[in-house]
């Protein structure tokens, strides 16, 4: 996740306390009063005086494409301009141009070169920045004590994004011994500064009791300060904890509304929900042509339990005309996942021939699959299926299934 885009109004925050002079200062005043092209026609003025802030302040302008025409390329020409003369915030910009790809060919390696020079002088976001790339192994040899270290330096300084990376290297113990209370108290700093993330993470480990007493009313507290900011993980946990009635009075119609908050971002584990809800009628009169449309969103992201969803409404003709055919389609996609319910379903349908041709070895195969891994319906499944079959041919169906395990359920079918 990209934690660093600089916008012009942080440019000014940071710079609070500088004392600036003629038309510097006419440039952040109109820049206040969103008077964009003032603001570009003033700052040039000093940019043509080799004013470092003013040529950064411009490459911001034209980055966000803020009362002119959006344009990468100018960003990075002024952005270069104030780099050349040290400008640390500068050098850091333009690492996130490389690194994204904004107005040059994306090079993470160049990107690494300029937040090193920006780190080098202690600015904050370049550390965090260049921590995340050795946390990533992105331009560079993936290292997590690296990482840490430049991390540590950032959230030294009070940078909010190096705190959470911090919390998240010591709760899944990357570079570091695993510590849930560590984790908590680089959480709690970063949340204290408004980090959304962070506010999400701190409300699961009270969900959860890592690193803390459990406690869901303080889990609600934190979730909804990140659920305010639009955070859409937030938003589905604390649908919920609404839903269950954990820390809350529980509330079907609150559950609904956080839920369809998140979901309207994409948020899959959201969708999902909704599907449940509208599919079983918890909270919500039961449709199952709704509950069909979220699932179609989330297993269009490749969500395997949504796929078998599809796969099983298809089957049995809920929300939608029955259809073997389309049946199988969603059962493969999810049986070519892993997804032990859907290798068990596909092989029923082998086994009756619905939507396939009648084939007892392609049942065999799919129902040993999900015997392997412990389905006992599989099991019985599958003994059944042997009897209708000779020993050759389930000698043949038990190769076919190791190679297709071999092959981690691709292109089994």
């Amino acid at each position: 996740m990209l934690k660093h885009l600089q916008t012009i109004i942080i440019t000014l925050a940071l710079c609070m306390g500088t004392v600036w002079a003629g038309d510097v200062e006419d440039g952040n005043a109109a820049i206040l009063k969103n008077d964009y092209v003032t603001a570009l026609k003033k700052y040039k003025i000093a940019a043509a005086k080799n004013d470092a802030f003013a040529q950064i302040q411009i490459g911001n302008i034209y980055n966000e494409g803020l009362g002119v025409k959006q344009d990468y390329a100018e960003a990075m020409r002024w952005y270069k301009l104030a780099a050349a003369q040290g400008y640390a915030q500068a050098q850091t910009s333009l690492g996130v141009m490389y690194e994204i790809g904004n107005g040059v060919a994306q090079d993470s390696a160049e990107a690494m070169r300029w937040y090193k020079l920006a780190a080098a002088q202690g600015y904050a976001q370049a550390q965090t920045n260049l921590g995340l790339m050795y946390e990533s192994g992105k331009g560079v040899v993936q290292d997590y004590a690296e990482a840490m270290r430049l991390y540590k330096l950032a959230a030294a300084q009070g940078d909010m994004d190096a705190q959470t990376s911090l919390g998240v290297m010591y709760e899944i113990g990357k570079g570091v011994v695993q510590d849930y209370a560590e984790a908590v108290r680089w959480y709690k700093l970063a949340a204290a500064q408004g980090d959304a993330q962070a506010q999400t993470n701190l409300g699961l480990m009270y969900e959860s009791g890592k690193g803390v007493v459990q406690d869901y009313a303080e889990a609600v507290r934190w979730y909804k300060l990140a659920a305010a900011q639009g955070d859409a993980q937030a938003q589905t946990n604390l649908g919920f904890l609404y839903y269950s009635g954990e820390g809350v009075v529980q509330d079907y119609a609150e559950a609904m509304r956080w839920y369809k908050l998140a979901a309207a971002q994409g948020y899959e584990v959201a969708q999902s929900l909704l599907g449940n809800m509208y599919y079983s009628g918890g909270g919500v009169v039961q449709d199952y042509a709704e509950a069909m449309r979220w699932y179609k969103l989330v297993a269009a992201q490749g969500d395997a339990t949504a796929q078998y969803n599809l796969g099983d409404m298809y089957n049995n003709g809920q929300g939608v005309v029955q259809d073997y055919v389309e049946a199988v389609r969603w059962y493969k996609l999810a049986a070519a996942q892993g997804d032990v319910d859907a290798q068990r379903s596909l092989g029923i349908m082998y086994e009756s021939g619905k939507g396939v041709v009648q084939d007892y070895t392609r049942a065999h195969i799919w129902f040993n699959l999900a015997a392997v891994k412990g389905d006992s319906d599989a099991v019985k499944y599958r003994d059944i299926s042997a009897k209708q079959m000779t020993l050759q041919q389930v000698l043949e169906a038990q190769k076919l299934a190791r190679e297709c395990q071999a092959r981690d359920f691709k292109n089994c079918d």
